[in-house]
């Protein structure tokens, strides 16, 4: 019988990182191809966006079969290794803890965080004579619109962490490796200074041996692109 091979279709400097991590907390084998972003677009390189099902990272295929998004690679993963204690199961107390921020980093957190980035660039990009009027708008939307949500967000990981040690509560989950891209991007955003616990939270996940094994791997200082 051939055993399928299953492999992490790796773009540096994105959210496949997390993939990297959770294949090293699982043992799990498989194989690793990575690509490096177009220099002038930054964007993903054709070869790439010919492999993932909507051109975006991360992506693993399995045999024939491709699949894209985070959340949903992470769930076909875990069910590769039932027994892997990273999803509280139905009826635990964490359940509901893990669940909320396992959905709620990539549905309320990560789109909030991208929709900043898309401003920035926009800003960055528009005629030189168009920019103060970019930077009004792109101002109000970020302060009437994008940091009360994130600001509230990052309040109440603040308030749960000091509950619990993890996004899933008592021990690492799914719902941490998800997140952590996010916790990354704010700290290199520079609003992770009233958070202590995020602090603590962040540098805790990174002196895993699993994260420091795919962090070599990954050979970048950090997996959010840097902010210019």
């Amino acid at each position: 019988m051939t055993t399928k091979t299953l492999t992490l279709h790796h773009l540096e400097y994105s959210q496949s990182f997390r993939i990297l991590w959770l294949l090293e907390e699982l043992g799990h084998p498989y194989e690793l191809k990575s690509y490096n972003r177009d220099p002038v677009s930054v964007l993903a390189p054709a070869e790439y966006k010919a492999i993932s099902p909507i051109g975006t990272a991360p992506v693993i295929t399995h045999g024939e079969m491709a699949l894209a998004e985070s959340s949903a690679i992470m769930d076909y993963l875990a069910d590769l290794a039932p027994d892997c204690g990273l999803r509280p199961e139905p009826g635990s107390p964490d359940r509901t803890r893990y669940l909320f921020w396992f959905h709620a980093a990539q549905g309320s957190m990560m789109p909030i965080l991208l929709m900043q980035t898309v401003l920035r660039m926009t800003t960055e990009r528009v005629p030189f004579f168009l920019r103060p009027l970019a930077k009004m708008i792109t101002g109000a939307l970020t302060k009437g619109f994008i940091e009360p949500r994130l600001f509230a967000l990052l309040k109440q990981a603040e308030a749960d962490l000091a509950k619990q040690p993890y996004f899933g509560g008592d021990a690492l989950s799914l719902a941490d490796i998800l997140i952590v891209y996010n916790i990354e991007g704010a700290q290199a955003r520079g609003l992770l200074g009233a958070y202590p616990k995020l602090q603590d939270w962040l540098a805790r996940m990174k002196a895993r041996p699993a994260f420091q094994a795919a962090t070599k791997l990954d050979d970048r200082p950090s997996m959010i692109l840097p902010i210019k």
